[in-house]
């Protein structure tokens, strides 16, 4: 892409998308442009829709994946090349609605049992305790736990936005416990208030991502949980716990970090409690009928 991939990142930031935004943007535009070989501001209409055909039929992508590209390619003509002359004309993938997978409470406090590291226990009890994204834990800071009013900070969530959740005191004993017992060894001291709170291998550098997706895979082994679940099941499932616990849907809208409310109601879906009082139709007891004997005259 050369200057256009200059430009389109420079377009991206001016807008204050994430960094991984901005990287699936830019491969996005790059692989269709590889596709083709040729310039991506070069591309027709057709080219397009033929892409997002292939993406759907001969890759089997989602349709997550599908409408990234969609975004992509929309961002880069109608902000970078200030076109707008087909991609409002190309449909986008109807987007697949799954319910999510949930832990119940004992599956939750089972995979904090089996996890004997403290960090790695301190890290997946915030995650489900605060109702975090893998992301949000990763770039915490120690200065973000406020302790006295028994919050976190979060800055630059999803979309941009910044909130307080909720600290539980459970959470807030285990990363004091991490502080007693690992942090002092490996921390520099000027930076124990002011840095990141889960370094990774390098005491500058914040955990990543992934080294949490791991964790949290190791730990669904060891507790012999076979549920289809991932780190941001813990968040799902925080979402869910608050729900049976009857706290009202805005307050877990906020807590979330949710724009819109439907995607808090999408997001903590049916109950447990709520599936637990609705009895099978095989269930349901029979009514017999009853007929009146006529007796001979």
């Amino acid at each position: 892409m050369g200057t256009l991939r200059e430009q389109m990142t420079m377009d991206l930031a001016l807008k204050r998308f994430s960094e991984k935004t901005q990287r699936i943007y830019l491969t996005q535009v790059k692989n269709i442009s590889a596709y083709f070989n040729k310039s991506p501001d070069k591309l027709d209409r057709d080219e397009v829709k033929r892409y997002l055909h292939y993406l759907i039929e001969e890759k089997n992508y989602s349709s997550s994946y599908v409408n990234q590209c969609y975004c992509a390619l929309k961002f880069f003509f109608e902000v970078t090349l200030r076109s707008k002359w087909f991609m409002d004309r190309i449909p986008r993938a109807k987007r697949e609605k799954k319910a999510p997978a949930v832990l119940d409470k004992e599956e939750v406090l089972r995979l904090f049992k089996v996890t004997a590291n403290i960090k790695h226990k301190a890290i997946l009890m915030l995650i489900y305790s605060s109702g975090l994204r893998v992301s949000e834990a990763a770039n915490l800071k120690v200065s973000d736990i406020d302790s006295k009013r028994m919050m976190i900070f979060i800055r630059n969530g999803k979309g941009g936005r910044d909130r307080y959740t909720t600290l539980s005191k459970t959470a807030l004993d285990m990363l004091r416990r991490y502080f007693r017992e690992e942090r002092p060894e490996k921390i520099p001291p000027e930076l124990l208030t002011k840095e990141w709170l889960f370094t990774g291998e390098n005491p500058w550098a914040p955990i990543t991502a992934r080294s949490i997706q791991l964790i949290f895979k190791e730990a669904l082994n060891h507790a012999g949980i076979i549920k289809p679940a991932t780190v941001h099941t813990l968040r799902h499932s925080f979402a869910t716990h608050h729900l049976e616990a009857k706290t009202d849907l805005p307050t877990i809208q906020w807590l979330l970090g949710h724009k819109y409310l439907k995607t808090t109601a999408a997001y903590t879906h049916v109950t447990d409690k709520h599936m637990a009082t609705i009895r099978s139709p095989l269930d349901f007891p029979i009514k017999r009928k009853y007929t009146k004997k006529i007796k001979s005259a």
